[in-house]
């Protein structure tokens, strides 16, 4: 059984896919970029703005499946400067206090929209 995500509360897919899937067990989030929805802008300029709302849209999306990050499983964070990874790390840790998931990050050469950070989630039921 595949569903797809689709929420107001997170920014709009800009391209040909899903803001997320919940396959039954298991929900996938796209990456989330850290755009605002109510405005269609970034966040803030910051590394650590956008990461805040880049991991707001990914609780977003998973709450679209009626799950929290408490739920997540495994994360990848893709870094338009690996130097942005302490003050990435200090937001993200206060979205997961406990227990926190498995995670992959890595600097990447480009992100859509020029942004500094791309948040994607897996979690489980």
């Amino acid at each position: 059984m595949k569903k797809i995500l689709a929420t107001s509360a997170a920014p709009a897919a800009i391209g040909p896919y899903s803001q997320g899937v919940d396959g039954g067990a298991i929900v996938i989030t796209s990456g989330q970029l850290p755009i605002d929805p109510a405005t269609g802008a970034f966040a803030g300029d910051t590394i650590a703005e956008q990461t805040r709302q880049s991991l707001v849209n990914v609780q977003a999306v998973l709450a679209a499946a009626g799950l929290g990050m408490e739920n997540v499983v495994k994360t990848t964070v893709f870094l338009k400067d690996m130097n942005d990874f302490a003050a990435m790390n200090e937001v993200y840790a206060s979205f997961f206090p406990a227990d926190p998931p498995a995670r992959s990050a890595v600097e990447v050469a480009r992100l859509p929209k020029d942004a500094l950070v791309e948040i994607e989630a897996i979690a489980v039921r």
